[in-house]
């Protein structure tokens, strides 16, 4: 794995080794996280296209790849949520690897169970759960209901299927990549 494209073009992630089976990590593929991010550039949701300048919030981030991809191409910082020991000790070495510095904040945090924001909110969410647990439903609406989504914030939601739009996001697109589906969402607050 590598990023793809920006400031950190080419840089090699670490090696997801042995993992942790428990933990489920399956990272973006490069090849997904291409077409994601020109979705995003190209596809007319964002102005100015995703991610420049943008705050990113990467739930269930595993190694960080999307938040780091977001940060390269020119977002303005990233948060990145995960609570997995193996995923935990990956994704530091990746920001470091990255040399992300303040941009980058690890949250050693459950997805699903986000509280309240203390930051300014977020206007670009990628979601990376397991597949078919239900974690992304619970994670979405806990990002929701603690103000952690941006009026207008686009949820970039990663399953193994197309997702219902939740309450408070209205669906954009959705696209398969393999066996990934890719469902974008818009944040319209009730």
């Amino acid at each position: 794995m590598r990023i793809i494209a920006g400031a950190m073009r080419g840089l090699r992630l670490a090696e997801l080794g042995d993992g942790d089976s428990a933990a489920a990590l399956r990272p973006t593929s490069d090849r997904v996280r291409e077409a994601v991010f020109n979705l995003l550039a190209h596809g007319g949701y964002a102005a100015p296209p995703a991610p420049i300048d943008m705050r990113v919030l990467d739930l269930f981030s595993g190694t960080g790849a999307l938040g780091l991809e977001a940060l390269s191409r020119g977002a303005a910082v990233a948060t990145f949520v995960e609570n997995g020991r193996a995923a935990l000790g990956l994704l530091r070495d990746n920001v470091a690897r990255g040399r992300a510095g303040a941009a980058a904040t690890v949250l050693e945090r459950d997805a699903t169970r986000l509280g309240r924001r203390t930051d300014a909110a977020f206007d670009l969410v990628f979601l990376d759960p397991p597949y078919a647990r239900g974690l992304g439903e619970r994670a979405i609406a806990s990002a929701v209901a603690g103000d952690w989504l941006a009026p207008g914030a686009l949820v970039v939601w990663e399953e193994g299927a197309a997702m219902s739009a939740p309450a408070g996001l209205t669906p954009l697109d959705a696209r398969r990549y393999g066996s990934s589906m890719i469902s974008l969402f818009r944040h319209d607050p009730v």
